[in-house]
């Protein structure tokens, strides 16, 4: 058993110790707004029921929070094909509601961080309705390419083999043009073409629009996606290699095929550098405080690196770490969870934050994944690791996937499987009501109806009961977000290793500063552990918060030389002077 020491979350590698700026060592919060609150009872989330609900964010004590997309959208892909991007969809709202949303979350003191989709627009835009109109200003804005002629059967086909997310060909043919348009989603979500400046110029303006809006940054969505390999190169776009990935054996989908032509382009690293410019440029023109870029790249740990910046030029101030949550299950072993940890905080590079991200919208729950008897463990994790805190909503409360039926699925991702296969694919079950009350509806709206159906152990769980009762899973994320303010967690450094498979143990101190001791127990039996083998630690320990079903409670003073972990608990000590 190996201690690891990371002392490179100091000052010096981190910056904690000028962490002026609001969203250094942030907690930040994600809200998926059609499932979050209803205020006008059709079923679906809108603006101002995020506006009715931030003081609750103020209350928990995050820094922010990030919205997935309200623009303009046909919905094919629940916003993420976005019609416009100067405008609110309609069934969110409108730009009124969006300003007095904005107005409200100054006055509460939350910062509101938008979804930005730079890889694609909806069939519906504008911009696209010109380009398959060759419209001179338009005719480059996305991929276009003739295809090519089948030897064999002389029928035109398409460019390449190239499979979309959502299966079936990225290519689709268009009747007007009279050729193939690049989709590496939904059929209805065309890619723009990034190899053309004034596609570029474009997205930068949408920046500085919402900019302009009060918005306190942007999450930028399928940043592998932005480029392909560049035509000018060759001839035609070339045949990605298969993958042989055994797991993977339909030709439809896209883990079928290697992606080296149209993912990870070293033109992407380029993009986010320049719309960090963007952001930068806008600060030191309009004054006020630092506007945030958070990237999702579901990519090699080397390319979330580089995210960060490259020494000379600057990045994403939080590249989110996907790393952690792709590689990490319920069955992952406590040495792999440290070496995780590790692998990140040793490889960023200097005066950045570290930050983990272990759910969104596009993944099981984290009760679902890891078990509901972990979620209080994940999320005291979660709270105590050095840097940036990241929660999909509903995480806070427990919340599991709801059982979505075939009937009822919208996600574009599992409509296009089968019955047998589709629940795998689905994002559905994550994405279902927020769980406010016990009323009607989780009190999620006044309606008879959801967009997606409601869990239905809302009664039992939800936002209200677990404010009221003493003890529970939001009593204790509300204790380890205060508890994440402290000076030994804001800018102390971390001791962490594996004592078995199961046991997990670090300290986070700051010199001159309290030392707190993190004891994680991933196995469903006790262990009795002697913390002074590990820590410079007195007899005596006070327990600032622990699992729902643990055997402590808040306050409580525990011997140091025979501390018992409780299996599947998760706990907080304060060493006693």
């Amino acid at each position: 058993m190996r201690l690891l020491t990371v002392v490179a979350i100091l000052a010096a590698v981190l910056g904690f110790a000028s962490a002026t700026e609001w969203w250094e060592s942030g907690n930040y919060y994600q809200i998926y707004p059609r499932s979050f609150r209803d205020s006008d009872g059709d079923g679906i989330g809108d603006l101002n029921g995020v506006t009715e609900k931030l003081q609750y964010l103020k209350d928990i004590g995050f820094t922010a929070t990030w919205l997935s997309p309200i623009f303009k959208s046909p919905m094919v892909d629940f916003g993420y094909d976005i019609a416009d991007f100067y405008q609110i969809h309609p069934e969110y709202g409108t730009m009124e509601d969006f300003d007095r949303m904005i107005a409200r979350a100054k006055e509460v003191g939350i910062k509101i961080i938008l979804d930005f989709v730079p890889n694609h627009s909806s069939d519906q835009n504008e911009w696209f309705i010109k380009s398959v109109n060759s419209d001179p200003d338009y005719k480059d804005f996305y991929v276009w390419h003739d295809g090519k002629i089948n030897e064999e059967t002389g029928e035109r086909e398409p460019p390449s083999n190239w499979n979309s997310v959502f299966r079936y060909s990225a290519w689709e043919w268009n009747d007007v043009r009279q050729q193939y348009y690049l989709h590496q989603f939904a059929t209805a979500q065309p890619d723009l073409n990034y190899r053309n400046p004034a596609v570029v110029n474009e997205m930068k303006n949408v920046l500085r629009f919402w900019l302009s809006k009060g918005v306190a940054g942007f999450r930028i969505d399928a940043i592998p996606y932005l480029f392909e390999i560049d035509l000018d190169r060759y001839n035609q776009y070339p045949d990605e290699a298969l993958s042989n990935d055994t797991s993977c054996p339909d030709p439809d989908d896209a883990c079928y095929l290697t992606h080296v032509y149209v993912q990870d382009q070293p033109e992407t690293v380029d993009m986010i550098y320049q719309w960090r410019e963007v952001v930068d440029e806008y600060r030191k023109e309009h004054g006020g405080e630092q506007r945030l870029l958070m990237t999702e790249a579901y990519t090699s740990f080397e390319n979330m690196i580089k995210f960060y910046g490259d020494g000379v030029r600057n990045g994403s101030h939080i590249p989110f770490n996907f790393d952690f949550l792709s590689n990490i299950n319920n069955a992952s072993t406590a040495n792999e969870y440290v070496e995780h940890i590790e692998k990140w905080l040793n490889a960023m590079p200097a005066g950045v934050y570290a930050n983990w991200v272990l759910g969104n919208h596009d993944n099981k729950r984290v009760a679902s994944r890891f078990g509901v008897q972990r979620i209080d463990l994940i999320n005291i994790l979660l709270q105590t690791l050095p840097g940036h805190a990241v929660t999909y909503n509903g995480e806070e409360l427990g919340m599991t996937d709801v059982f979505i039926s075939w009937e009822d699925t919208v996600d574009p991702q599992a409509c296009n499987s089968d019955p047998d296969t589709y629940y795998d694919r689905s994002r559905d079950p994550a994405r279902s009501p927020y769980q406010w009350d016990a009323s009607s509806k989780a009190g999620f709206t006044s309606a008879d109806h959801t967009w997606l159906p409601v869990s239905d152990d809302y009664k039992t769980n939800n936002a209200l009961q677990q404010l009221r009762a003493p003890h529970s899973h939001l009593q204790i994320f509300k204790t380890l977000v205060r508890l994440r303010q402290e000076p030994s967690f804001r800018a102390g450094a971390i001791k962490i290793q594996a004592l078995d498979d199961d046991i997990i143990v670090y300290s986070r101190q700051k010199e001159g500063s309290d030392l707190y001791i993190v004891v994680l127990n991933l196995g469903n039996s006790d262990k009795t552990i002697d913390l002074t083998q590990h820590f410079t630690l007195g007899t005596d320990a006070e327990v600032i918060t622990s699992s729902l079903q643990s055997q402590y409670i808040n306050g409580e003073t525990v011997k140091t030389a025979a501390f018992v972990a409780n299996g599947n608990v998760g706990t907080v000590l304060v060493a006693i002077n």
